[in-house]
């Protein structure tokens, strides 16, 4: 069979048409979307980038595979050890060599095994293509060569690919000819209000709406629809306005990509994978233009999944970044392994059947911030432990029903909600740990080692000038108390 894994950097779902979104971005994906399974409550275990890929491929936790961070130890998969035999285990049972395993040739056109220095990332694929910008490059510089590999391989039978976009990643950067489709339309959802963007404004934190550049409010002359800082709601809906294009501009493109399919008379028994690594914080908890939390704005991701002879509609279960390793081995007829930490939904796949038995889950976040969240329920818990100069609350509690864009914390409305919560993340703790062939934590090594790569020690006296010199001298006043400088 021919698989499609289409790999959209920074995707938030609420920003497609497929999951109610009022704005045409994607009108490409959505037409796939109608002929396979739509999931609505779908996460990365692990955000962002490089920590969320990790799981996917591994089929496993962070705390358990290692990768939790964009630097220092915990940004490296930790040797096997004693264990390791002629090959590892590890990189032969991960997603990539299942499909190698089934038989089918797999390629991969991506760059982000060198932007991350994530070479494993690699291990499954026949051939890998790197453009070779690191993740900075537009998406007309991909197409071609997806488009000449579909054009190469046209008379194979059996094949997966995985077709990697950054273009809705920061900075924005859909070409200037693409223009913005989005200038004359409102906002889908205009929930930043005067008095909520004045309190915005306030803020201190990288990313936040006065320094989206992350420590200041730099920009690219090269990105120039990347801007440093927003001053108003003109400005906000400017900035929406961007992303948007990228998505859209990637949409554009993939539409390309499927015409070929359909040109080649394939595309009705080509599987098709859509999804993303992660989200975007867009005014969420204050930040902008980044994916720099554990909550639902950051972690919750697009899957959709369209198989030959496969159900179609949408699945409200609680699902996860790693329960694709077992539902593709699943899909494929192999075994999965008790070693995975995901579920399979193969079921829901073939007949509609497979019904999420998962009532919480535990999401992290240390490359920004040192954080953790579960989602259960109507409910967000967040319990933050290093607070990326955020200035976060300890724990946080939003109903993400109610309210989506996290607006309110309600923890002290609810405390024994926020006791289940903890609880919940608690016992997750425990029972990784003792699966696990560490007996650290590597949360715990991004804290002992500075904190996260993006608001480092090593970072903290510049910001700290940043806020004084912007007239947030008590924000300045308040990260020297937190962080006892």
């Amino acid at each position: 069979m021919r698989i499609l894994y289409i790999d959209i950097d920074t995707l938030r779902p609420d920003h497609m048409g497929c999951y109610g979104y009022a704005r045409d971005t994607t009108p490409n994906l959505d037409k796939v979307a109608k002929e396979g399974v739509i999931f609505e409550n779908y996460y990365c275990s692990d955000a962002p980038c490089l920590p969320s890929r990790s799981a996917l491929v591994s089929g496993k936790f962070g705390i358990r595979n290692g990768v939790v961070g964009h630097g220092g130890t915990a940004a490296d998969r930790p040797l096997t050890g004693a264990k390791r035999d002629f090959q590892d285990l590890d990189e032969r049972n991960n997603l990539f060599y299942q499909f190698r395993k089934a038989g089918l040739y797999t390629a991969s056109i991506s760059t982000f095994a060198e932007r991350h220095s994530a070479w494993w990332f690699n291990a499954g694929f026949n051939e890998t293509y790197n453009e070779g910008s690191g993740g900075m490059e537009s998406g007309e510089v991909i197409l071609p060569t997806a488009l000449d590999w579909l054009n190469r391989n046209s008379d194979k039978k059996d094949w997966f690919l995985h077709l990697h976009l950054w273009d809705p990643h920061t900075p924005y950067r859909a070409p200037a000819e693409f223009g913005n489709p989005f200038e004359n339309i409102p906002l889908a959802d205009d929930w930043i209000t005067e008095e909520i963007f004045a309190e915005h404004l306030k803020k201190a934190g990288p990313h936040s709406a006065r320094d989206i550049g992350g420590h200041g409010d730099w920009s690219n002359p090269q990105y120039p629809r990347h801007p440093g800082s927003v001053k108003n709601l003109a400005e906000v809906k400017n900035f929406i306005d961007q992303y948007d294009c990228g998505i859209k501009y990637a949409d554009y493109l993939l539409g390309k990509v499927l015409d070929l399919l359909k040109k080649q008379g394939i595309y009705e028994d080509t599987a098709i994978i859509i999804s993303s690594d992660h989200g975007e914080n867009m005014g969420e908890l204050g930040l902008y233009a980044e994916h720099a939390t554990a909550d639902h704005s950051t972690c919750n991701i697009p899957m959709i999944i369209k198989w030959p002879n496969g159900k179609t509609g949408k699945d409200s279960g609680l699902r996860c970044n790693i329960d694709l390793l077992p539902t593709i081995a699943e899909l494929l007829n192999f075994p999965v392994n008790p070693d995975w930490d995901g579920e399979s939904y193969a079921g829901l796949i073939i007949d509609g059947k497979n019904i999420s038995t998962r009532e919480s889950l535990v999401l992290s976040q240390q490359a920004h911030v040192c954080q953790r969240s579960t989602r259960f329920g109507d409910w967000l818990y967040i319990r933050t432990i290093r607070d990326g100069f955020q200035l976060f609350d300890d724990e946080m509690l939003f109903n993400i029903t109610a309210d989506p864009h996290q607006q309110f914390d309600i923890k002290a409305q609810h405390p024994e909600i926020c006791a289940k919560g903890a609880k919940i993340i608690l016992d997750w703790q425990e029972e990784m740990l003792k699966k696990s062939a560490r007996d650290v934590d590597p949360m715990w090594t991004v804290y002992r080692e500075g904190g996260p790569h993006h608001a480092h020690d090593a970072h903290l006296a510049g910001y700290i000038q940043r806020l004084e010199k912007s007239e947030r001298a008590d924000m300045a006043d308040l990260l020297r108390k937190r962080y006892k400088k």
